[in-house]
């Protein structure tokens, strides 16, 4: 295909984000195929609050622009101006990551008024009925959905849904099929070919923020409930220092502390893969969920993998086939789910370790990048 000049507009480029991840891996590849690919972000870091990111970077070919930006509610939900630099560097497609957000907005509006294609990747907004939302939230979301988003949505070139799970909603917002491409998050190629790590046999592992969305006081409460004593949970990665601090307290108040240990972020790709190999089973116990990249992650490394029956989760997990969904903050049924993957015969361990390798291989960046340049391709040859 031909090489663009495309603008990515995302609110994070910095800290760790679901999001900011594949705009960041999509950059690249996009970029080592010959494409000129720059990033328009906040520079907000996310997770941290206090920092600032800097106004640019150079990351391989690929250049991010960061602005200033305020917050209008929630962790994510921010207003910043870019249209003058829109204008500067007269992209031939955009591609505007998360549905509702006033970035996209304003980026769609410059892309009709330039006559350029504007792709959406919605990352799955939805609601599902376990959002950490306030009422007010969850209103303004309403009245969005119901009145702008179905004026709105129709003008992008191509709408691209990152779960399966998403068709749903937006065809009830009148989106048609023909408008849609479902091209899902990806993991770098390391995931397949990295040689194993040691594992320990009685180790279990969550890995990504530590937030309260990802309810990690339930994973806490199954650890305490478990016949088998023997075993031990981390939790990896970036904290929310007050939510660290209520976890903390809460494995104190349950007797835990020999068995639950806390590290910190890790963002080398080699080291982030060893962390995942270091264990047996890898839980994801989470009120909701978009895609969970860390559970797709853990998949490729042929782990035990048990998550919270949500819809993210659940568009990945076939229960007791190549891994376990138990309900969302039910902590007895989380342990006995545990205990359950501790004591699987060796054979059947294989079997759903295999099984989940095997359902994940087709979300390797560089099978993920060859659909999008499809999309691009299609989109501006019209």
């Amino acid at each position: 295909m031909k090489k663009l000049k495309i603008l990515e507009v995302t609110t994070y480029t910095a800290g760790v984000c679901g999001v900011s991840s594949r705009v960041l891996q999509e950059a690249d590849l996009l970029a080592k195929h010959g494409h000129e690919v720059t990033i328009f972000s906040t520079n907000h870091v996310k997770g941290r609050p206090r920092e600032v990111a800097p106004t640019e970077e150079h990351r391989g070919h690929v250049i991010i622009h960061r602005f200033p930006a305020r917050k209008l509610g929630g962790e994510s939900f921010t207003y910043w101006r870019f249209k003058r630099e829109l204008l500067l560097f007269k992209p031939d497609v955009i591609i505007v990551h998360a549905f509702r957000h006033t970035h996209t907005t304003q980026a769609l509006r410059f892309a009709r008024k330039q006559e350029i294609p504007c792709i959406l990747v919605t990352h799955a907004p939805f609601n599902t009925g376990n959002e950490q939302r306030s009422l007010l939230s969850k209103l303004a979301i309403s009245l969005y959905d119901t009145f702008t988003a179905p004026r709105t949505l129709p003008k992008f070139a191509k709408i691209i849904a990152i779960t399966h799970w998403e068709l749903e909603y937006l065809h009830r917002l009148g989106i048609p099929k023909e408008k849609i491409a479902y091209i899902p998050n990806g993991i770098p190629p390391q995931f397949f070919t990295q040689k194993p790590s040691p594992k320990s046999p009685r180790k279990i592992l969550y890995f990504g923020r530590l937030s309260p969305v990802k309810d990690l006081e339930t994973a806490l409460r199954a650890i305490s409930l478990m016949k088998n004593k023997s075993t031990s949970l981390e939790l990896a990665g970036p904290a929310e220092q007050e939510y660290l601090t209520k976890l903390k307290s809460l494995v104190a108040s349950l007797h835990i502390e020999s068995r639950v240990s806390f590290t910190p972020a890790i963002y080398y790709l080699k080291q982030k893969i060893a962390k995942l190999d270091s264990a047996y089973v890898f839980v994801l116990p989470s009120k909701r969920e978009g895609m969970p990249q860390s559970l797709i992650e853990a998949m490729s490394r042929k782990k035990l993998v048990i998550a919270s029956d949500n819809l993210g989760a659940s568009d990945l997990i076939q229960n007791k086939k190549n891994g376990f969904l138990f309900p969302i903050g039910n902590a007895q049924a989380l342990a006995d789910t545990l205990d359950k993957a501790f004591s699987l015969p060796v054979s059947k361990a294989k079997t759903i370790q295999k099984a989940a390798r095997a359902s994940v291989e087709q979300f390797s960046w560089l099978l993920i990048v060859k659909k999008l340049e499809k999309v691009l391709n299609e989109i501006t040859a019209q």
